[in-house]
């Protein structure tokens, strides 16, 4: 097994990138995404989560994070077990169009895994990059907040409505909850 890429320091600040199995492009609905920015709320205020910047992508997420009782694996882990769950049961039972065409790639990939049971929603791989200094985490941060302007659809990091840009620029209460605070 690759030892690149993986969380050794649990309360180190990682630079984490979850990836939808196959580059399936859920997040493309809102309640989907809205799903995902609830949950890391949640990790923020009930599993001592820090998330210092975010976006949600269509079929990925940027998190720059830490834990603060040293728990950064389970929490990822537990985090994308329960938004698999909840994604793929509103796949399941909402007007999603491309219904049959998503879980036959959920379960398809599922029967690749030996740690998944009916369906496979998240890669295993975080591609996760420990935060070793102040530039490397002002380069991410940008990175993170750009990636909407780079797919075209905001002109300014701030008007994205899934991403920490606009909390973190005006100071103001987002989705998630940010910082140590």
């Amino acid at each position: 097994m690759s030892t690149g890429y993986r969380v050794n320091d649990q309360f180190a600040t990682y630079f984490l990138t979850p990836t939808v199995v196959d580059w399936v492009d859920v997040f493309t609905r809102s309640e989907y995404r809205d799903i995902i920015v609830k949950s890391l709320d949640f990790c923020t205020r009930e599993k001592s989560l820090v998330v210092y910047g975010y976006v949600v992508m269509t079929n990925h997420l940027h998190l720059l994070v830490r834990s603060k009782d040293g728990s950064l694996s389970d929490t990822i882990r537990d985090f994308k077990k329960f938004t698999a769950r909840r994604i793929i049961e509103l796949i399941k039972n909402g007007n999603e169009n491309r219904r049959e065409w998503m879980l036959h790639r959920f379960e398809w990939n599922a029967g690749l895994s030996v740690r998944s049971n009916e369906h496979k929603f998240w890669t295993h791989e975080n591609r996760a990059e420990v935060v070793h200094s102040e530039d490397f985490f002002l380069q991410k941060l940008n990175y993170v907040h750009d990636n909407p302007v780079r797919s075209g659809w905001v002109a300014r990091p701030e008007d994205f409505v899934y991403s920490s840009a606009k909390a973190l620029m005006y100071r103001e209460k987002g989705p998630v909850f940010l910082g140590d605070g």
